[in-house]
């Protein structure tokens, strides 16, 4: 079963890392971008089309307003940004929004807003995949046609990229998301140059196609309801800006300021492509309708549920690169590609949260170990797992999931930053030096203006998104939070109950006498290597025990036993029923009820095996008796394994396994041998 298991898993994930080697999977600032900020980057993909949809409710005439959303976005990144460069410098142990609001806030306010955090990043993979899927279903068919399936196989890969380490996998990821920034940047400078100078006419597919209103002649509070929704839909460009705070310590020293300097680059390059794909896509005259087959008009007659609806990005390169160009198809792979790694940033967030929740007691310990690859391998398996029942329920429909997201993750921005702002009063209350109060003050202010921001902003998402399916992600905050609560109370009640007293105890105490019993079916090699080892232990007393369900059994046995002069006295248990666990758990538990005081030492021989398939045909009764005395106080069990010639085989064959060399991995051609150390010399 090793070798059947472990060839694969080296082949995929690689080789096992040693823990010193820690230090050479942190991530230069060149790395850390893409690892940690290719999903607001990737945002830009789909973040504008969001805000044209929500906007085309109310007609063509409603996309005027899009500028002025662009920049109400813009302000709360520039916000949002400058309050977390606050976050890494104080906090840089990433602990993120967690470790502030649990410090400054509460266990409770600190759990809540773990909860959205992990919520968040399983919505993360999800829309991100689902999303990537379909810009890459517009040119190859198959992947429209079997999105789930598709959507599965990408998360599937990508949990296997992470596997093999954050470093690595973030070297794969640096190209894609280079090629699309870059690929963004090209187009939005092309399309200035060719509208502003050269003053050409730039057409977007779908400029000549009219837009059905779903609500006509809206005014009032129900146009001003629409532009919050359509705003609250534009705020996707920030999910994913917390990760860096989440990941401080994968960075390379200084940490702090690493960090900080990636959020600022971060931050100006979203803006940059947000505002100026919407600035292209109003320039070409973009169309997009929230159910095109019926709102979306052209000439006249909706264009019927055959037509594909295309991404506003891959709308805004056709209208500025030409269809065919080189460009136009190397921006549309890039934004498939840079939207299937945006999930990484999940990959990054979600298991090191999870690590610091299990240290902390609120998530099942196994999180907290590292893998093979140094990597939080389980917390990467469970988020998969997440991400792809999402997927499964919502037919990887980026539509649907998208209403789902950013609730999580503006309650964590607005908990934070109220977190951040009590940390700066309580440390301006000690702190005497005027230039350093100056910085506290300074960074006070912005962190009171963040949380004023981030929390309009979230009750504007609840208030536009609730019926929508953002309460599908708040239920998803309080089964996380109940979930956390109750492995919290577990830990805790087992602390207490096995934590050593001070003084003696029952525990500390010798027990008065010790019965040895030692499980019998037949004389043979197992049972007289039991019955040997229990005789070295010098119990007070020491019985053979066997279960009768055949009489002709149990009289050889018996005949056998007294042939051999065993010098053991043999009990025989009847079992009318065949059982056999049953007989041995009752006989155990009258021995303890007799004498409470006293200890009882179950020996059980066991057969030692080599091939996988023999573990089903030995050992299966002694399983289940050892899974019954578990539950038993007082009560001792040891197996005595008999190796039997299977498993000498497998012993050598592992060896050899040890002592192969993979090719490659042995250098070839001779080796010096090295020089003896010179005899030292001394004067005198």
């Amino acid at each position: 079963m090793s070798k059947l298991t472990d060839v694969p898993k080296r082949i995929l994930i690689g080789r096992a890392l040693r823990s010193d080697r820690l230090g050479e999977t942190l991530l230069p600032k060149r790395i850390a971008l893409p690892v940690f900020a290719s999903d607001p980057l990737s945002s830009v993909a789909y973040a504008p089309g969001e805000v044209l949809l929500v906007l085309s409710i109310a007609g063509v005439s409603a996309y005027q307003y899009s500028p002025w959303i662009a920049l109400a976005v813009v302000v709360l990144m520039f916000t949002v940004v400058a309050s977390y460069r606050q976050n890494v410098h104080a906090y840089p142990s990433g602990g993120g929004d967690y470790e502030v609001a649990n410090t400054n806030l509460g266990p409770q306010a600190g759990l809540t807003v773990a909860s959205a955090l992990l919520v968040d990043y399983v919505l993360t993979v999800a829309v991100s995949i689902s999303s990537g899927v379909e810009n890459l279903g517009s040119a190859v068919h198959f992947v429209i046609e079997h999105k789930v399936l598709s959507a599965i196989v990408m998360i599937l890969l990508l949990t296997l990229m992470n596997l093999r380490g954050v470093k690595e996998s973030g070297k794969l990821f640096a190209i894609p998301t280079y090629v699309f920034v870059a690929a963004v940047f090209i187009m939005i400078g092309w399309g200035a140059w060719k509208g502003i100078v050269l003053g050409e006419t730039m057409s977007a597919p779908t400029a000549d196609f009219e837009i059905e209103p779903e609500q006509k002649g809206l005014a009032g509070f129900a146009m001003v309801f629409l532009l919050l929704r359509a705003f609250s839909s534009g705020c996707a460009a920030l999910t994913g800006v917390e990760a860096i705070s989440n990941g401080v310590p994968a960075f390379r020293k200084p940490k702090s300021k690493n960090a900080a300097s990636t959020l600022a680059l971060m931050g100006g390059l979203a803006v940059t492509m947000f505002c100026g794909i919407i600035g292209l896509a109003m320039a070409t005259d973009v169309r997009m309708a929230e159910n095109p087959a019926e709102d979306l008009l052209h000439n006249g007659v909706p264009v019927g549920p055959s037509y594909v609806q295309d991404p506003v990005i891959s709308q805004v390169g056709e209208a500025v690169f030409g269809g065919d160009s080189i460009l136009f198809i190397l921006l549309a792979t890039a934004t498939a590609l840079v939207l299937f790694l945006a999930a990484n940033t999940a990959y990054n967030g979600f298991p090191l949260l999870g690590s610091i929740l299990a240290q902390d007691r609120y998530l099942p310990r196994q999180l907290h170990t590292r893998g093979d690859r140094l990597a939080f391998s389980n917390g990467i398996v469970l988020l998969a797992g997440a991400a792809i029942l999402l997927v499964w329920i919502y037919d990887a429909d980026s539509t649907k999931l998208i209403q789902l997201y950013i609730v999580g993750v503006f309650v964590s921005f607005t908990l934070s930053q109220i977190g951040m702002v009590r940390h700066w009063n309580r440390h301006l209350k000690t702190e005497r030096d005027a230039a350093a109060r100056r910085r506290m003050h300074r960074s006070r202010a912005i962190n009171t203006f963040g949380a004023f921001f981030t929390g309009m902003v979230l009750v504007i998402v609840l208030a536009t998104k609730f019926t929508h399916g953002a309460w599908v992600a708040l239920l998803g905050m309080v089964i996380f939070y109940g979930t956390m609560t109750a492995i919290r109370k577990h830990y805790d009640r087992v602390s207490a109950e096995i934590a050593a007293a001070e003084g003696p105890s029952d525990d500390s105490v010798r027990p008065s006498r010790v019965h040895s019993i030692v499980l019998v079916s037949k004389v043979h090699k197992p049972t007289l290597r039991a019955l040997a080892f229990a005789k070295l232990t010098r119990s007070d007393t020491l019985e053979a025990v066997s279960i009768s369900v055949d009489m002709a059994e149990t009289k050889a046995l018996r005949e056998e036993w007294d042939r051999r002069g065993i010098n053991v006295p043999l009990k025989i248990l009847d079992s009318p029923y065949r059982e056999i666990t049953r007989p041995v758990v009752e006989y155990v538990k009258g021995l303890r009820s007799e004498n409470p005081r006293d200890a009882v030492s179950v020996y059980i021989p066991e057969y030692v095996v080599g091939r996988w398939w023999e573990h089903l045909l030995h050992n299966q009764s002694a399983l289940r008796l050892k899974g019954r005395l578990l539950f038993t106080p007082g009560v001792m069990v040891t197996s005595v394994p008999y190796q039997l010639e299977s498993s000498e085989l497998a012993k050598r064959r592992a060896k050899k396994r040890q002592d192969w060399n993979a090719p490659g991995s042995v250098r070839r051609g001779p080796v010096d041998s090295p020089r003896p150390p010179k005899a030292p010399t001394g004067k005198g």
